[in-house]
């Protein structure tokens, strides 16, 4: 059994780990920023395809104890590399450490990136070239305060990007974090959802490949089709049957709004470079003055945060409108707020019955869940 680690964005993990036992995957153990599992070596096939919610999938190939760098370049110069790529790929070292005694990661990084180029030029007379950009086979590296595991990337590009989203805004959603927050908020295709500040539509885009069982590594490539033991038979097969499981191109109760023309633009332009325009319905409106397109439903959205001293201010006019708004339109619905400006908590005055930290990159954020019922929110206690 092949060991993997999949990594995604902080606060996802556990989602993850239930999307990787869907897929197969054995010996799952959610940590912090992602999830080991175990597996045959095409699970990394699916799991790149398939996953959501995943950042990479990384291949573990060796882990082993260590007191300096003289013992991390013996490890990496004893693993095979030769067996997993040739020496004509290129390739990019990045080494991550927590509680490491070794002072310059850099240094590190350059004795395994000398290892594996002496264990190829001994072996084959040929070395492999560095490319820091777009590396065939990307390898990383981590250290604790004992041991350094090293692994191969099998993704490439991460795999929140999709290929999809040709317009984005000033501060894009990640496309694997908006999964992951519909599959926080419990939203399944069929259950009515809107985001009424849209943006570029990210959200809306996530739901609508998940209404079609689209895979969003569909169209794009990966570091494994580099590497040696790439079973191209096996890849093509599950391509075709993921192919074969999408649903019919049917409208759905997916609804998208944003008071910006630009933003819904923006919006029509990346659902429709994916074929899927047809599914969401768009409009130009305020979020304070929508109606609810359904009697129950579910809220998606990430409302702009303010960077500047004036847009705050403006926001923390905004946010007590938006609570009042919500509890005037939408009883019954319940809805969900990812949100950086952590003063919106305080500032839009209803009785968050969840809040879930979580990370856009490195931009900390939380998911403000608010459940609208009839009669106010006095009654909802807040859980940690």
């Amino acid at each position: 059994m092949e060991k993997f680690f999949a990594t995604c964005p902080r606060g996802l993990e556990l989602i993850l780990a239930g999307e990787l036992r869907l897929l197969g995957a054995e010996k799952i153990h959610a940590v912090g920023g992602g999830v080991q599992f175990g597996g045959d070596f095409s699970l990394c096939y699916r799991a790149n395809l398939e996953s959501r919610v995943a950042s990479r999938i990384l291949w573990q190939v060796s882990t082993d104890r260590y007191r300096d760098e003289g013992d991390i370049y013996r490890g990496a110069y004893a693993l095979p590399w030769t067996d997993w790529f040739d020496p004509a790929r290129t390739i990019r070292v990045d080494v991550s450490a927590t509680k490491s005694p070794l002072t310059s990661l850099n240094f590190v990084t350059l004795k395994i990136k000398d290892a594996l180029c002496d264990r190829m030029l001994r072996l084959t007379g040929r070395r492999p070239s560095v490319d820091t950009h777009q590396p065939d086979v990307p390898i990383q590296a981590h250290l604790t305060d004992r041991d350094f595991t090293i692994y191969l990337d099998t993704t490439g590009e991460p795999l929140f990007k999709r290929g999809r989203r040709i317009a984005a805004g000033e501060a894009p959603l990640r496309e694997n974090l908006a999964a992951g927050i519909l599959r926080l908020a419990g939203w399944e295709p069929g259950i009515p959802l809107l985001d009424p500040m849209c943006g570029s539509g990210t959200i809306l885009l996530e739901a609508a490949l998940m209404a079609l069982d689209i895979a969003p590594g569909l169209g794009r490539h990966f570091a494994f089709e580099k590497f040696k033991m790439f079973d191209e038979r096996r890849w093509r097969e599950l391509l075709q049957r993921s192919q074969a499981r999408q649903r019919p191109r049917m409208p759905q109760a997916i609804y998208g709004s944003d008071l910006s023309g630009d933003a819904l633009k923006a919006a029509r332009a990346n659902l429709a470079a994916s074929d899927l325009e047809k599914l969401v319905s768009l409009k130009q409106a305020n979020v304070l003055e929508i109606a609810r397109p359904a009697n129950e439903g579910i809220i998606v959205t990430n409302p702009p945060y303010g960077v500047r001293l004036g847009e705050q201010q403006e926001l923390a006019k905004f946010y007590p409108k938006l609570g009042d708004a919500l509890k005037k339109n939408f009883a019954g619905w319940r809805a969900y707020i990812l949100s950086a400006d952590l003063r919106l908590a305080k500032l839009i005055r209803l009785a968050a019955s969840k809040r879930t930290p979580l990370f856009n990159g490195a931009l900390e954020c939380r998911l403000f869940e608010y459940k609208m019922v009839v009669g106010g929110m006095g009654k909802i206690k807040p859980e940690a």
